[in-house]
């Protein structure tokens, strides 16, 4: 879905309501601004909260730890 939109003169840009929605983006909610070759990309960034409970029995702590870490470095 691509939709158009205007840049004002403080660099600003609304998402589109229907883009937002679709990625469950919310006011107050991070993201990651990226260049890739001449293509902005933005990405949701997940919050710790919501990436509770996602390695229960799959990982014990010094590795969920590890996975965290790379995960901020990232950002």
């Amino acid at each position: 879905m691509q939709k158009i939109v205007k840049v004002t003169r403080k660099g600003q840009t609304t998402i589109p309501a229907e883009i937002r929605e679709k990625l469950g983006i919310k006011e107050g909610d991070d993201l990651a601004v990226e260049a890739v070759d001449q293509t902005v990309v933005f990405k949701p960034v997940p919050k710790i909260e919501d990436c509770a409970g996602i390695f229960a029995g799959h990982a014990d702590v010094a590795e969920l730890k590890k996975e965290l870490d790379k995960l901020r470095e990232e950002y």
